[in-house]
C-alpha cells in the first residue's frame, strides 16, 4: 500500500461495512479503507442464495448475493479502497488517532493510521462447545451456517439424513435447502417453548416440507464412532433439564447446530471495549461510538439483527456520525440514558441525545400476547403500540421524532394496561 494514512478504517466488508463506507463517502470523507479477511466483499450475504432481502432498503425482493452486489457497486463507484484476504489483529491508540494492525495475505504485516475505526465484523454461530451436548465426538456435526457455505458456495452436501438443533433462521433455511437437495430432514429440535426464527421461515421452510418441529426438547446425547449415527431427543423440564425417561432416538448422519448467534467480539475485547452483558456486543452512545474514543460499531457486531435492511440503515447512520466526528463537529446535544424495563431483554443505543430524533432497537424476553410496548420519560409517554402477539425473534424498532430537551432519561417497557 502506497499510503498507510486514512481518515477511517472499516473492519468488515459485509453489509454493515459496505453501508458505512458509502455513507462516509457521501458525507465528504475521502480516505476510507474497507478491510475483510475473506477473498470477496459481501460477507454472509454471498452464501444466502434465497430471496427475501432488500424489501425495505430497495423496495424489491433480492437474493443475498444480489443485495451485496448493490452495495459493492456503490462502493466501487465511490472509489473506496477494499483490502481483502486481510485480518485485523489489533487496534491501538496513536496520538490523537488510531493505529490498526493487520496481516495481509498479499502484503504481510501492515500498520494503518487513521482518525476513526468502525467495527463491522458481524456475528458468528455458537457451536457444540457453547452448549455442551453429551456423547461421542464423531464427524458429521456442523453449524448451520457452515453447512450453508458448503452447499451454496462449494456445492458439497454434508449428509443425507439430517437433524437440526435450534430453530434459528439459518437452521430453518437450511432445513429447506437440504430438503431441496434431496436430503431427509428428520426434525428440528428447539429447547425453548417458542421458535427462534421468523414465522415466515417456520411456514416456508418447515411446514411446507412437512418437517417436524419439537418445541421444549433438546438433544441429550450424540451417538456414533467415526461418524454420527443417531441422536437422543428429550423433553426439557424447566427449560433446561432433559427428561431422559421420555426420550426417543432419531437416526441421522448429520447434525446441524442453529443454536444462536453472538457478535464477533474478540477484537473488541482486545481493544478494551466494554461489552453489553445481554447482546455481547459493544456498549455504544447515541453516535454508536463505543467506550473507546474514536471506535464505532454497527450491524451484527453491535447486536444481532433480524434482516439485513436494518443492518444497512443502522450502518449508514453510523457512517454519518463517524464523518461528523472526523470533521470535529462537536454539535452534540446532552445525552441521557436509555433504560430497559420489564419483559425486555435489551434496548439500543444505551444513550440518546435530547432535542433530536432517535431510533431504538429492542427485543422481548419471551413471546407475549395482548400487551403494549411503550417508551416514556420521567414525565410523559413518547410511544405506545398495542400488540396482539410479540416475539423475541422479531426485533422491534421505534423511531422517536424527538427526545424531549428536558428529559433526564427514557425507558422502554411492556405493559398490559392502557
Amino acid at each position: 500500500m502506497k499510503n498507510n494514512i486514512y481518515d477511517t478504517v472499516i473492519i468488515g466488508a459485509g453489509p454493515a461495512g459496505l453501508a458505512a463506507a458509502v455513507s462516509l463517502k457521501k458525507s465528504g470523507i475521502e480516505k476510507v479503507l474497507l478491510v475483510d479477511r475473506e477473498s470477496s466483499a459481501g460477507g454472509i450475504l454471498n452464501q444466502c442464495i434465497h430471496n427475501g432481502f432488500g424489501l425495505h432498503r430497495f423496495k424489491e425482493e433480492l437474493t443475498g448475493p444480489e443485495y451485496a452486489e448493490r452495495y459493492v457497486d456503490l462502493v466501487r463507484q465511490a472509489g473506496i479502497q477494499i483490502l481483502l484476504d486481510s485480518c485485523v489483529i489489533d487496534i491501538m491508540s496513536s496520538g490523537k488517532g488510531k493505529e490498526v494492525i493487520m496481516l495481509s495475505e498479499e502484503q504481510g504485516l501492515l500498520r494503518i493510521s487513521c482518525k476513526a475505526v468502525v467495527l463491522a465484523m458481524g456475528c458468528r454461530e455458537k457451536n457444540r462447545g457453547n452448549i455442551a451436548i453429551p456423547g461421542s465426538r464423531p464427524a458429521g456435526i456442523l453449524t448451520a451456517g457452515f453447512a450453508q457455505k458448503m452447499v451454496n458456495i462449494h456445492g458439497y452436501m454434508p449428509g443425507k439424513e439430517v437433524v437440526i438443533l435450534g430453530s434459528g433462521d439459518i437452521g430453518l433455511i437450511m432445513a429447506r435447502r437440504m430438503s431441496l437437495e434431496g436430503a431427509k430432514v428428520k426434525a428440528v429440535i428447539e429447547i425453548q417453548t417458542h421458535p427462534g426464527g421468523l414465522n415466515r421461515n417456520i411456514v416456508q421452510c418447515l411446514q411446507d416440507f412437512d418437517i417436524p418441529l419439537y418445541l421444549s426438547h433438546t438433544i441429550s446425547e450424540i451417538k456414533g464412532d467415526r461418524r454420527i449415527t443417531s441422536v437422543e431427543v428429550s423433553p426439557v423440564v424447566d427449560r433446561s433439564v432433559p427428561d431422559r425417561n421420555k426420550s426417543f432416538h432419531l437416526d441421522c448422519d448429520t447434525l446441524l447446530l442453529s443454536v444462536g448467534l453472538i457478535p464477533e467480539n474478540e477484537l473488541s475485547l482486545k481493544a478494551g471495549i466494554q461489552l453489553d452483558n445481554v447482546t455481547r456486543g459493544p456498549i455504544v452512545d447515541a453516535n454508536l461510538m463505543t467506550s473507546v474514543e474514536g471506535v464505532f460499531a454497527c450491524g451484527n457486531v453491535l447486536h444481532v439483527h433480524d434482516i439485513v435492511d436494518w443492518v444497512s440503515e443502522e450502518s449508514e447512520f453510523c457512517g454519518y456520525r463517524v464523518a461528523r466526528y472526523i470533521k470535529g463537529d462537536n454539535g452534540k446535544s446532552r445525552e441521557i440514558p436509555v433504560r430497559t424495563g420489564k419483559m425486555l431483554s435489551y434496548t439500543l443505543p444505551s444513550r440518546v441525545e435530547v432535542g433530536k430524533p432517535a431510533t431504538l432497537s429492542l427485543r422481548t424476553m419471551a413471546p407475549l400476547e395482548n400487551v403494549i410496548l411503550a417508551v416514556r420519560t420521567e414525565k410523559d409517554f413518547l410511544y405506545k403500540k398495542k400488540f396482539r402477539k410479540i416475539f423475541p425473534s422479531i426485533m422491534q424498532r421505534i423511531a422517536l421524532k424527538e427526545v424531549p430537551a428536558d428529559a433526564q432519561y427514557i425507558e422502554t417497557f411492556i405493559t398490559t394496561g392502557d
